[in-house]
């Protein structure tokens, strides 16, 4: 079991769509930690901690987004796991 760290930018039509909620309910649903939040520049920024195949299937479920979202890419960088979150979060500015 590979654990695994993934930080995200969310572009697209990604803010006052429910899509923070959306993320943690993907989270949440797949045991990974972390965190998600808007960012000024209106894209959507998170990070996944856990079990690299839960996080590549985050990742899949984050190009869907919920219905009103429309997700134009999605920025993955792969980083060393940390294990440093208890769970999964909103934060806000």
């Amino acid at each position: 079991m590979e654990m695994a760290r993934a930080h995200l930018i969310i572009s697209g039509r990604v803010q006052g769509v429910f899509y923070r909620a959306f993320t943690e309910d993907v989270a949440q649903l797949l045991a990974l930690k972390g965190w998600v939040k808007n960012r000024s520049d209106g894209a959507v920024e998170a990070v996944f901690e856990g079990r690299k195949e839960d996080i590549e299937k985050a990742i899949s479920l984050c190009y869907k987004g919920p219905p009103a979202s429309q997700v134009s890419s999605i920025d993955v960088k792969w980083e060393e796991f940390k294990d440093e979150f208890k769970s999964f979060s909103v934060r806000y500015f």
